[in-house]
């Protein structure tokens, strides 16, 4: 055999270890991700697996009460979360066995001032609105209580997932206050205005099952399923593609409420900003080539 043959047979052993090699770095990048957690304070981490990010209140001794350190974590969380590109869904979910999050922590609101409960409000208010505002669609995984601002971060999600153990509401009126996570205005898109006073001027607890009746929470699972399922919605929703899920998002977010002509004209601004996007071609490639699309982040 001559040299050149020689060199062909080498070339064609070679290709097939490389592309192994290009796969299981590949493969190593994404456990990379998948294992990856970042800590922003002592109360609030990020898990990332793979294109879903597990976004965790984490103070479990007050059952994540949010206090003015949490509130200040969560808003860097959700800045940190906005920016990554990689991250196609986020999935809010909590370390306490019997709490999502019981809300403002009072015992450090008892020890306010006025002027530093002032000061204090914008801190809380970029808590919450970093939640709302995280372009990528969100879900909260809700069990045990989820009262006055803890409902508020799952009413903040686009899809609440809960499971039978869950307690909601906003009982802020009977401690003398209002919601002011965005309740009266999230609570009315969800369930109209009338439900919605009732739920708030009565400050009543709604247990799992009549919160599932009344549109409270989305979807209802068994006790203890609530992150599992959450994250596995979240996993569905990351299939597809970024471009898309944020631009859907953004007309959604941004039409609500508006008149029915201009929530359209919202939508083609959001449709022209993805139809001639890298992924609207690779969508329809792999559509006709039937397979799986290949979306970059």
């Amino acid at each position: 055999m001559d040299g050149t043959s020689d060199r062909a047979e080498a070339a064609d052993h070679t290709e097939p270890a490389g592309e192994q090699r290009e796969q299981r770095e590949q493969r190593e990048q994404r456990e990379q991700r998948e294992e990856r957690e970042e800590r922003f304070g002592s109360h609030v981490a990020v898990r990332h697996h793979a294109h879903v990010a597990e976004l965790v209140l984490d103070r479990p001794k007050a059952m994540n009460a949010v206090s003015t350190e949490m509130a200040r974590s969560l808003a860097a969380a959700c800045a940190a979360l906005a920016e990554d590109r990689a991250v196609r869904a986020v999935v809010l979910t909590s370390t306490h066995e019997r709490a999502f999050c019981v809300g403002a922590d009072l015992k450090e609101r008892n020890s306010l001032t006025d002027a530093e409960l002032l000061a204090q409000r914008p801190l809380a208010r970029a808590a919450y609105t970093g939640v709302l505002d995280l372009p990528m669609p969100t879900i909260a995984a809700v069990h045990g209580f989820a009262l006055g601002g803890g409902f508020e971060l799952a009413l903040a999600c686009d899809v609440i997932v809960a499971d039978r153990t869950a307690v909601v509401g906003l009982p802020e009126v009977s401690v003398g206050v209002i919601p002011g996570g965005g309740g009266t205005q999230l609570l009315p898109r969800r369930v109209g205005a009338a439900r919605a006073a009732e739920l708030i001027f009565s400050a009543r607890r709604v247990e799992a099952a009549e919160a599932r009746e009344l549109g409270l929470v989305d979807e209802l699972v068994e006790a203890g399923g609530d992150r599992e399922a959450a994250l596995a919605l979240g996993a569905r929703f990351a299939a597809n593609s970024p471009v898309g899920l944020r631009a859907a998002k953004r007309a959604l977010r941004v039409g609500w409420g508006l008149e029915f002509r201009a929530g359209l004209e919202v939508e083609d601004a959001a449709w022209r900003t993805v139809a001639f996007s890298p992924d609207r071609a690779e969508g329809v490639a792999a559509f006709n080539e039937r397979r799986a699309p290949r979306w970059s982040d």
